[in-house]
């Protein structure tokens, strides 16, 4: 057994200082410790899908990043962490807890888990080894793991096992403290209400673009059409495509917009993207700040795999998002929504607009033709993370 200090400063003393996870018991000394630690950067994810990619946000922007999670929510975390972090090459230290261990009488829903978590790990080629229980042993572990990570620049784990770490108290809150998010909020109509009149995505994105200053500012799109369609209305350095990982646009954009407090972040999403992983609002909501804009262009079908009907149709995400905290929301079908949504001041909270469109694509609609890494690499060189 080891305290959580000891781990926690060795990692510290190579650059670990934002965190992002989901809890399990195992972890509470190990998250109370960080949290208590105003040095350091704690972000309570929806779920751990959401906590990788908030953590890979925070490692684009040079800020090395640490993983929690209890292992049966590597079944959230399977998605960003083979399309997202492996694909982009985005290093990243995780910290899965080993419910249903062999050696422990456990609960039921942990027996499977327990059994495959280090084959799962295997499968997505993130190697792994156990955290250390000895003192003598945290720095051997952490100088393997960061020498993979800086090499292969792809995440590397440790299992934690019940009882590595002793008990921390919990001494103050992780949760940033706010006025009521309804005292200051702005929130506006933009609807015609006449869905012929509806602009296409390249329509939008193109607004986008021009509304955006591509020296301060960066753009990140959503995976399927959106990205492509950013990608054809103007390539630019400070674009970020996501191929995969769908739902995690608005967590990596989150975890980013927190380590780049100086850089204004533009999440575009979709629908059926946003009701993948609607948690992570009530995440940005509560943590993120004026510099993150959230814009879901919405035509309540999913597009790229044939048009198939979402149930955005009846969803009011604006309302969402104001209930969530986001600082202001607007909603409507007219294209003059974004430009209000670059004009209005947030009061120190994220932005948030709801624009429907109508659906359909470009004839012939190009593909990056970067890859995810080189596309990354740009991204990173353009903000000054080389």
């Amino acid at each position: 057994m080891i305290q959580a200090e000891e781990f926690v400063e060795a990692a510290r003393n190579l650059g670990f200082g934002w965190y992002s996870g989901v809890p399990c018991s195992f972890l509470t000394p190990f998250i109370n410790y960080v949290i208590n630690d105003v040095q350091l950067r704690y972000i309570c994810a929806a779920n751990e899908g959401d906590a990788v990619a908030i953590a890979a946000g925070a490692a684009i922007a040079g800020k090395p990043a640490v993983v929690m999670m209890q292992n049966s929510g590597l079944g959230n975390a399977v998605n960003p962490l083979t399309s997202l972090t492996y694909i982009f090459r985005i290093p990243l230290l995780l910290i899965c807890t080993l419910r249903g261990d062999r050696n422990l009488q456990d609960e039921p829903q942990h027996e499977l888990m327990g059994q495959i978590t280090e084959k799962l790990l295997e499968t997505m080629t993130v190697p792994w080894e156990f955290f250390p229980t000895d003192a003598a042993e945290i720095e051997p572990v952490l100088q393997r793991a960061t020498a993979y990570m800086q090499q292969e620049r792809r995440p590397y784990a440790l299992i934690m096992r019940k009882g590595a770490i002793a008990p921390h108290a919990l001494t103050r809150s992780s949760i940033p403290e706010r006025e009521d998010s309804n005292s200051a909020h702005i929130q506006q109509s933009f609807f015609r209400d006449n869905k012929e009149q509806r602009i296409s995505r390249s329509e939008a994105l193109a607004r986008i673009v021009e509304l955006t200053d591509p020296e301060n500012t960066v753009v990140i799109a959503t995976t399927g059409y959106t990205g492509r369609e950013l990608f054809a209305s103007k390539d630019s350095a400070n674009h970020l495509y996501m191929v995969g990982s769908m739902g995690c646009a608005s967590s990596m954009g989150l975890g980013l917009s927190l380590a780049r407090p100086d850089l204004k972040v533009v999440v575009i999403d979709g629908d059926g993207a946003a009701l993948m992983r609607m948690g992570n609002f009530a995440t940005i909501g509560t943590y993120g700040g004026a510099n993150l804009t959230h814009i879901l262009l919405d035509n309540e079908v999913h597009d790229s795999t044939g048009a198939q009907a979402t149930v955005s149709a009846g969803i009011s995400f604006a309302k969402i998002a104001k209930a969530c905290g986001y600082g202001v929301t607007l909603a409507g079908d007219d294209p003059a929504l974004l430009d209000a949504l670059f004009t209005v001041d947030a009061n120190n909270r994220p932005k948030f607009a709801h624009l429907k469109i109508r659906p359909g694509t470009l004839e012939k609609l190009p593909r990056p033709n970067l890859t995810p890494e080189a596309v990354l690499q740009r991204f990173m060189k353009h903000i000054g993370n080389s």
